[in-house]
């Protein structure tokens, strides 16, 4: 990770098939919100979880992040998953990043959406050990759904479900209304994308013909 001593790290996991402002948006806010010296998009390399998508490889989606976010103070893109191959555990990255920069506070962000499964992901004990969670709002995914599922990790107790209740913080921001689905199938219907991912990774997919885009034709 390209920092020599940060104080406070937010890490923002994903698949990015593609990165879209979304991410952006969220990544933006959660550095602002949580007054983080920086947030860092972490594309896997083989999410565990997700199932298969159209996935044009992950040295594109990374190129994209880095694209996505070239223009933004305050957030970069760290190529750790993918250098390291395989399917990607979050528990293994923030173990790998506490390592490097054991004096940093480890943010993780997440969706709603994603938080409320914490349960079936590799380690989640450690995981709320190593890092606070910030979670951003989903349709269909409440505060209390995301509690719930925190709180209920092993090592119950009241005084165990309040320490672990405490590293959960809400992100207020608005949702955004967009998915990586949405551009992929916009892109394969050759419809624009730039106003969901912005310009430079829409040339980036068109350029590359990902996701069934075709290259614009000229007369």
């Amino acid at each position: 990770m390209a920092l020599e001593h940060p104080a406070s790290v937010g890490i923002l996991g994903g698949t990015f098939n593609p990165p879209h402002l979304g991410h952006l948006a969220l990544a933006r806010h959660a550095l602002e919100a949580l007054a983080l010296q920086r947030v860092v998009l972490m594309p896997a390399h083989t999410s565990p979880l997700k199932p298969a998508a159209p996935d044009p490889g992950p040295e594109h989606r990374l190129r994209m992040c880095a694209l996505l976010v070239r223009d933004t103070p305050g957030v970069s893109v760290c190529a750790l998953e993918i250098e390291r191959g395989g399917r990607s555990y979050t528990v293994d990255t923030l173990t790998a990043i506490h390592a490097s920069h054991p004096d940093a506070e480890l943010t993780f962000i997440a969706g709603a959406d994603s938080a409320r499964t914490l349960p079936a992901w590799r380690e989640p004990v450690k995981i709320l050990e190593l890092a606070q969670l910030a979670v951003a709002a989903r349709p269909g995914s409440s505060r209390a759904d995301v509690l719930a599922a925190v709180t209920a990790l092993p090592g119950a107790g009241q005084e165990a479900r309040e320490r672990t209740a405490a590293r959960v913080h809400f992100l207020e921001m608005p949702l955004v209304e967009v998915s990586s689905s949405q551009v992929r199938a916009r892109a394969a219907r050759g419809e624009p994308i730039a106003d969901l991912v912005g310009q430079p990774v829409a040339g980036y997919i068109e350029e590359h013909r990902l996701y069934g885009a075709a290259r614009e034709r000229t007369a």
